[in-house]
């Protein structure tokens, strides 16, 4: 058998292309040995609590963070895109109650790419980051009140994001205990370096196709549970060890039966990631003390547990962890959790489209072909 592919030399094959650099960015970046995380400078800590959704959004779209003036024209401008067009509404119409929020709003998306093509041309702009980043917590809102029955409630240009995405969902303008611990959440969680989803969207927008088919990529990337999917399956955990008392039964029998634990380790990540950090400190003031405590009790004796079994391995709980307790403690379902990660992430992935496109090469990596190449045709009544 004959695996040549020609007489060129190939790199050795770096599986899931670590430790390639793809592309530079100066959005974002992970410093992944000292479990430190900087957007545009400043270091996650410098803005988690201290700076609003919309100046994070400001920092990474534009490139500083903004002045009075500068931040109120920024929100009239962004809040004022939050109006969905009638096709898309008519699109979650359409679909099953029961469908995923993530299928929806990767549905979403994409029908408003096609209704409104206009404003979404084929050379995405700031003006459309905008305008996508605002109608994404809208598309989401609207599903999850059609799929109750309800009727989708029509914007404001009053309220931040935080406030705006909560209003929408429940119908109420939202108590301060509510909106501000998930906008920390989203200042957080609006950028992160070249992760999966972030390069699938710099891929297709390196073909210099349009700015909702590059999110509709990323959307899709951030679905799995390997990426942004598994803050609601870390809620189903806790949910099943149920109490402080069952975790150390509940983790004998799991890590006996290699099953995996949710919300713990990172692909980058060799130390805490800081962003679990700073939401842990954030469940335990917003979350209920029981369930802060399950929580608490459930990373501290997985960690130990992993320990005795593994020594000298380095493991520590990320981000999604705590995402189930701070985004519970504000009223979303679990399956809201990962939908309301793209709520922040939109901001990052077309500010990276920007970016890309700025200084565009198509991203077209090689691969190592592994087959044959000695077959001969046979006609079908001769196989």
């Amino acid at each position: 058998m004959s695996t040549s592919s020609g007489t060129e030399e190939m790199l050795p094959k770096p599986e899931g292309l670590e430790g390639v650099v793809a592309a530079s960015t100066a959005l974002s970046h992970v410093y992944g040995e000292e479990g430190r995380l900087v957007y545009r400078g400043y270091d996650i800590h410098e803005l988690a609590g201290k700076a609003s959704f919309e100046e994070v959004a400001h920092l990474l779209w534009i490139g500083h963070l903004p002045n009075r003036a500068e931040l109120a024209s920024f929100c009239a401008r962004l809040w004022s895109n939050r109006d969905l067009p009638e096709g898309v509404i008519r699109t979650l119409e359409a679909m099953p109650a029961d469908a995923a929020p993530m299928d929806a709003l990767r549905t979403g998306v994409s029908a408003l790419g096609a209704v409104d093509r206009e404003r979404f041309d084929a050379v995405p702009d700031l003006d459309e980051a905008m305008a996508l980043a605002a109608r994404v917590p809208s598309i989401l809102a609207a599903f999850f009140r059609l799929r109750q029955g309800k009727k989708p409630i029509a914007p404001r240009s009053d309220l931040n994001t935080a406030q705006h995405y909560l209003y929408q969902l429940f119908g109420e303008v939202p108590d301060e205990r509510h909106w501000q611990p998930l906008e920390v959440y989203l200042t957080l969680l609006a950028d992160h370096g070249m992760n999966a989803s972030t390069f699938a969207a710099r891929v297709i927008a390196s073909t210099q196709s349009d700015l909702c088919s590059a999110v509709t990529g990323a959307i899709g990337a951030l679905k799995g549970p390997l990426h942004g999917g598994a803050p609601g399956l870390v809620l189903d955990m806790l949910n099943e060890i149920g109490s402080a008392d069952n975790v150390d039964p509940w983790l004998t029998h799991a890590m006996d039966n290699n099953v995996r634990l949710m919300g713990f380790g990172h692909r980058v990540y060799k130390a805490e990631d800081p962003r679990a950090e700073i939401l842990r400190g954030m469940a335990q003031q917003a979350a209920d003390p029981a369930f802060f405590d399950l929580s608490l009790r459930t990373e501290t004796r997985a960690l130990e547990m992993l320990e005795e079994r593994k020594p000298g391995r380095r493991l520590y709980t990320n981000v999604e962890f705590y995402t189930a307790a701070v985004l519970a403690a504000v009223g979303l379902p679990g399956d809201m959790f990962t939908p309301t990660f793209a709520v922040s992430r939109t901001v990052g992935w077309t500010a990276h489209v920007l970016e890309q496109g700025a200084n565009n090469r198509l991203i077209r990596p090689q691969s190592e072909f592994v087959g044959r190449t000695d077959k001969t045709f046979v006609p079908i009544d001769q196989r």
